[in-house]
C-alpha cells in the first residue's frame, strides 16, 4: 500500500512539472502545420504522377501506333512473299509431279517389259532345267536301279558263297571237334587203364614186398632165438659142470633171460605181421 501511494504522488510531481513547460495550442499548431505540409507534398506528388501517367499513355500510344503499322507492313509482305512462294511452289510441285509421273511412265513401262523379258527368260530356263532335271533324273534312276541290281545280285551269289564256306567250315570244325573229343576221350581212358593197372601192379608189388619182409624178419627172430637158446643151453651146460651151486643160479638166470628173450622176440613177430 505505501508503494503503491508513493508511485501515484511520484506520477503526479512528473506531470505537474510536464504542465508547466509544455503547451496544448503549440502541440495542435505544429500538427496543423504538419498536416498542410503533408498535403501539398501529397497534392504535388499526385500531379506529377499525373503528368508521368499522361506522358507514359502518350509514349504508349505512339508505340502501339508505330509497332500496328510496322505489323501491317511486314504482314502485307509477309502476305505477298508467301503468295509469291505458294505461287512458285505449285509451279515448281506442278512441274516435279509432271515430271515425275512421265519418268514413273517409263520406269513402269521398262519395268513390265523387263518383268516380262525376264518371265520369259525364267520360263525358258525353268523349261530346259525341268527337261535336263528330268533326262538326269530318269538316266539317274536307271542307273541307280542298274546298279543296286547288280549290287543285289553280287550280294547274293557273295552271301550264298559265305554260307557255303560258313557250313564247310562248319561241318570241317564239327568232325574235328568230334576226332579231337573221340581221341580226348580214348586217350584219358588209355591213361586211366594205365594209371590203374600200375597202380595194382605197385599195389601187389608192395604187398608182396611188405608180405616177404615180414616173413624175414619173422624167420630172422625165429633163427636168432633158436641160436640164443642153443648158445644158452651149451653154456649153462658147461657152466654146470663147472660150478653146480652157481651153474643153478645161473640157470635160472638163464632161464628167465630166455624166456624175456622169447617174449620178447615172439611178441616183435606178431607186431611185425
Amino acid at each position: 500500500m505505501t508503494k503503491i501511494v508513493l508511485v501515484s504522488a511520484i506520477t503526479a510531481a512528473m506531470l505537474t512539472t510536464v504542465s508547466a513547460d509544455f503547451s496544448f495550442g503549440d502541440m495542435f499548431k505544429d500538427m496543423k502545420d504538419a498536416a498542410t505540409s503533408m498535403s501539398k507534398d501529397a497534392k504535388d506528388s499526385v500531379a506529377s504522377v499525373k503528368d508521368g501517367v499522361v506522358e507514359t499513355s502518350k509514349s504508349a500510344e505512339r508505340t502501339v501506333t508505330n509497332v500496328s503499322a510496322d505489323s501491317k507492313d511486314v504482314s502485307v509482305k509477309l502476305s505477298d512473299d508467301l503468295k509469291t512462294a505458294e505461287v512458285n511452289t505449285t509451279k515448281d510441285a506442278s512441274s516435279t509431279v509432271i515430271d515425275l509421273s512421265a519418268d514413273t511412265k517409263e520406269s513402269l513401262k521398262s519395268t513390265t517389259t523387263d518383268f516380262k523379258d525376264s518371265g520369259t527368260v525364267a520360263t525358258r530356263d525353268m523349261k530346259e532345267t525341268t527337261t535336263a532335271l528330268s533326262t538326269d533324273t530318269v538316266a539317274t534312276v536307271k542307273t541307280v536301279s542298274n546298279d543296286t541290281t547288280k549290287n543285289v545280285t553280287k550280294v547274293s551269289t557273295d552271301a550264298a558263297s559265305a554260307v557255303d564256306t560258313i557250313s564247310g567250315d562248319l561241318n570241317s570244325t564239327v568232325s574235328t571237334v568230334s576226332s579231337d573229343v573221340k581221341d580226348s576221350t580214348k586217350t584219358v581212358a588209355d591213361s586211366a587203364n594205365d594209371s590203374v593197372k600200375t597202380a595194382t601192379t605197385e599195389a601187389g608189388t608192395a604187398t608182396k614186398d611188405a608180405t616177404t619182409a615180414a616173413n624175414d624178419v619173422v624167420k630172422t627172430g625165429t633163427t636168432s632165438v633158436t641160436d640164443t637158446a642153443k648158445t644158452v643151453t651149451t653154456e649153462a651146460k658147461s657152466t654146470v659142470n663147472t660150478a653146480t651151486t652157481e651153474a643153478s643160479e645161473v640157470a635160472k638166470t638163464v632161464s628167465d633171460d630166455v624166456s624175456d628173450t622169447s617174449k620178447t622176440a615172439i611178441d616183435a613177430v606178431e607186431d611185425n605181421k
